[in-house]
């Protein structure tokens, strides 16, 4: 696209530009670090950092133009308000482009399904699907504006802070496929209760095409707010989970002795067996959900299984198991929580433990706060320490201040006494406990919401040590 056009698209003004027919054949960032030759460099002024004032060492590095709010003294498409530009350039690149558009939402699981999607669709042709979880008003037309003329596919993941959030996305990238993975308590402070957050969530299907039109809605049938949303869309509705009306269910779901999942897989066109790499049983409602997704887009059920099966974690810091030399596995899941994740970490370490057990080890959780839980904080943190006991983790370790303090009340009103369960103040205190404790088979689970930065503890402990696997 020339920059005269994309002027014309999101309604800019050009200046110091010399040539307006020069055209941007490469990605749209807004870090001038990741800049490349052919690029278009979106400057946005932030609490810390201008990205205005990188504006000539973008073009040096081979920005065609800057995308800003005022000149700049090179290249630039200035405009009110950078984030709409972006959003308007998504939904034209988008439509120019005709790639089959898949947006998913949900409370928790939507980045590691996500990822499934991507490695999925990827057999069937090329496909945008970028690691990390980009699903606001400025990640998902970031990763639309990645799309070129050969993308066959674009996995689209769409967060939500409030009503309304999820529909200004879906106008931006309309999707042909949307689907809804559960509605939890993430943000529930926020929202104020779970039917609000459906409300939310249920957007992306109320913006799907009809079904004549080739819109597919892809529902949780395990997840009564979920499948409710078929009332919702003028879509063809796909139903997955492990009920027993499910399109695309899993059954004999079981775990292998190292805490991976395994189910039988079974579509409307057959069944075939899964053994997945990933950890926990809550990746099978992620993988049936990407399963729909796959066999609406024509991918033969044998050759799903078999995506599922050899699929890896793309994304950071969410169940990332290493083994460290010393025979000590730290699970690294730091990237966010919510109590459902949280429930599903849990339960994955207790079954990883089972194995680790036998062998002497012992099973830790080092957890920290869960946000944005407003009024339920307290009952929330209370229960995922209760849980803690009742799933037999041999020690818990709550880091910071009041809400673990909260975590390890719940352990200890459900019988957590002596060492089992600690309260320490920060990362370093967790860090020397652990290097202190630790022992050759223990397994360790790290998680907590982004703003405890709890990663720090697993990176430390494998600094510490070194790793063998990954």
């Amino acid at each position: 696209m020339s920059l005269a056009e994309i002027a014309a698209v999101v309604g800019g003004q050009q200046h110091d530009i010399p040539d307006p027919d020069a055209r941007v054949t490469g990605p749209v960032v807004i870090d001038s670090r990741e800049v490349v030759p052919g690029g278009l460099f979106a400057a946005f002024a932030g609490e810390h950092v201008d990205g205005h004032d990188y504006a000539d060492r973008a073009v040096a590095a081979g920005a065609v133009a800057v995308l800003a709010t005022r000149p700049v003294g090179v290249p630039a498409v200035v405009v009110p308000d950078v984030v709409a530009a972006l959003g308007a350039l998504a939904r034209a690149v988008t439509e120019r482009l005709g790639a089959t558009v898949v947006g998913l939402t949900g409370s928790a699981g939507k980045t590691s399904t996500k990822d499934l999607i991507g490695q999925l669709l990827e057999r069937l042709g090329p496909t945008v699907c970028p690691a990390g979880n980009l699903n606001n008003e400025i990640g998902l037309p970031l990763t639309a504006l990645r799309a070129g003329e050969d993308t066959r596919h674009l996995v689209l993941e769409m967060g939500a802070r409030g009503i309304g959030h999820i529909r200004y996305l879906a106008e931006l990238t309309p999707p042909r496929i949307g689907l809804v993975l559960n509605v939890g308590t993430a943000h529930i402070g926020e929202f104020g209760g779970r039917e609000q957050i459906a409300v939310a969530k249920g957007e992306l299907v109320e913006a799907l095409p009809a079904e004549a039109e080739g819109g597919v809605a892809v529902l949780n049938a395990d997840d009564p707010l979920v499948r409710a949303m078929a009332g919702r869309t003028k879509a063809r509705v796909v139903l997955f989970g492990e009920a027993a009306d499910a399109d695309v269910r899993a059954e004999d779901v079981r775990l292998t002795a190292a805490g991976q999942p395994a189910f039988t897989l079974h579509t409307p066109t057959g069944c075939a067996d899964v053994t997945m790499r990933l950890y926990g049983e809550h990746h099978v409602s992620n993988a049936l959900a990407a399963a729909a997704v796959a066999h609406e887009l024509g991918m033969p059920v044998q050759e799903i299984a078999s995506a599922l099966s050899g699929a890896g974690q793309l994304s950071r810091w969410r169940m990332e198991v290493t083994e460290r030399a010393d025979g000590v596995t730290i699970v690294n899941d730091a990237y966010n929580a919510n109590p459902e994740s949280m429930r599903a970490a849990l339960r994955a370490l207790a079954a990883m433990g089972d194995a680790a057990k036998e062998r002497g080890g012992r099973t830790w959780a080092v957890l920290g706060q869960m946000a944005e839980l407003g009024e339920e904080s307290l009952a929330e943190h209370d229960a995922v320490g209760r849980l803690a006991v009742r799933l037999n983790v041999s020690k818990l370790v709550a880091v910071g201040g009041r809400e673990a303090a909260w975590l390890c009340m719940g352990a200890y009103n459900e019988g957590s006494w002596g060492e089992e369960s600690v309260h320490v103040s920060d990362v370093r205190a967790a860090v020397d406990l652990l290097r202190s404790e630790l022992r050759p088979g223990d397994v360790v689970l790290v998680k907590g919401s982004r703003s405890v930065g709890l990663e720090r503890v697993a990176e430390q402990l494998l600094a510490a040590e070194g790793e063998v696997t990954g």
